[in-house]
């Protein structure tokens, strides 16, 4: 069974990982193997120079020479070709295997150990880099004894505590690498789950959009064009007249459902709002629309003529459309009045009627006065209340049985939260 430390890491996870991993090098890694190979590399060719000064007569010179330049050639080629994980450790094992032959020869080549401490904990697995960093310091220790005149403490010593202090630290340093990617990786995920999270609200809110749209311009106008067939139908015998009549109204109809619905497509906005048109004249021109069948609708502004942003101005005219249909299809009013009221810091828009009214909503309540009866077509209050409260706007109903309904709809001029788009 292997160490979970023993499992190589990915690249950006431990410091181990990058620099001897094909394609995988960073700056740092390449920087780091460069002064690994110069330390070795200066400190072999020191060690070569005291040996050739001391012991030039050696029969051993050619050996030592020989070796020397083995390892540095492996060791300079190593950085010159990273290669695999594997390639690494396979020129570690032959730079090692010569170093040892080396010191039992030569005694003074022991601190080249110390670049191939860094190299083999880089490479090896934690385990495999303990055991051969603690042979490499038994090996320095047993070769500056063998150079010591007599017993000295620090050559029992310090290789050991070298050897630790830099394993001890790489350790350190990789574990804490790798807890740092881990916590990387947790924020990248939980960032992509945030914005899979926006995305799917964004996508609802947006269909609760679109759903609001249609049902207060498309589905209203196709429900009069219904009743006013209707109503033709049953007068076609009877009163020709009243019949084309209506005809033609449903036919009118027809044709600003028409704009509407290419309007919706383009940039949904409500076609009486298009062209430049101001909130006034939208309402102006809808209660004029509205006014027939039985049922009148006046419009009056009071105040000074307000721009609302576009968005906030379609939000009224929606709640005007849905509360006309309502009016004309479930109040049995004979008259409606739209008022829009612009004071210095809010636009109220007033729908009243003159119909059999309902009674008042309890707050909190469920119950929608303003829905329709068939929970598969009308979207009602909750809709409107929907649409109010993006700009930071609200509704009030004020209505008793037998004597109509009052609808208040206000949006503040500077509202609190930007709206949904």
């Amino acid at each position: 069974m292997r160490h979970p430390d023993d499992h190589p890491q990915p690249p950006s996870a431990s410091p181990a990982s990058g620099a001897f991993a094909p394609g995988a090098q960073t700056r740092d890694d390449r920087l780091l193997s460069a002064l690994l190979t110069t330390a070795f590399v200066v400190l072999l060719a020191g060690a070569l120079l005291r040996y050739v000064l001391k012991h030039g007569d050696s029969d051993r010179l050619p050996w030592i020479v020989g070796l020397s330049v083995v390892l540095a050639v492996v060791q300079v080629a190593g950085q010159a070709r990273p290669g695999s994980r594997r390639a690494g450790r396979v020129r570690l094992a032959v730079v090692v295997a010569c170093w040892v032959v080396v010191v039992l020869l030569a005694p003074s080549f022991a601190w080249c150990a110390v670049p191939l401490i860094h190299t083999a904990l880089r490479l090896l697995p934690t385990r495999s880099a303990v055991a051969l960093v603690t042979a490499l310091a038994t090996l320095v220790v047993l070769a500056e004894l063998r150079l010591a005149d007599g017993f000295d403490p620090n050559h029992l010593l310090l290789p050991p505590v070298v050897a630790a202090l830099a394993t001890g630290v790489f350790v350190y340093l990789t574990r804490e690498a790798t807890r740092r990617q881990h916590l990387i990786d947790d924020l990248v995920r939980t960032r992509r789950e945030l914005a899979a999270t926006e995305r799917r609200e964004g996508t609802l809110a947006e269909r609760q959009r679109l759903s609001r749209e249609i049902h207060d311009s498309l589905a209203q106008g196709l429900s009069s064009q219904n009743m006013l067939l209707q109503a033709a139908d049953r007068q076609w015998d009877t009163d020709p007249e009243a019949a084309r009549t209506h005809l033609r109204t449903a036919a009118s109809i027809a044709a600003h459902g028409l704009t509407e619905a290419r309007r919706l497509v383009h940039d949904l906005a409500p076609a009486d709002l298009a062209e430049g048109a101001g909130l006034a004249q939208a309402l102006a021109t809808l209660a004029a629309r509205e006014s027939r069948d039985g049922l009148t609708v006046r419009f009056h502004a009071e105040g000074p003529d307000t721009h609302l942003p576009d968005q906030a101005a379609s939000a009224l005219l929606r709640t005007a459309q849905g509360a006309l249909a309502n009016i004309r299809e479930h109040s049995g009013a004979r008259t409606a009045a739209l008022t829009l009221t612009c004071l210095d810091d809010t636009v109220a828009l007033d729908v009243a009627d003159d119909g059999r009214g309902f009674p008042a909503p309890e707050p909190g309540g469920t119950r929608d006065p303003l829905g329709d009866p068939d929970p598969l077509r009308g979207h009602g209050l909750p809709a409107i209340r929907a649409r109010l409260r993006q700009f930071g706007g609200t509704l009030a109903i004020e209505s008793t049985p037998g004597e109509g309904a009052v609808l208040t709809a206000t949006i503040p001029l500077t509202p609190a939260t930007p709206p949904a788009p």
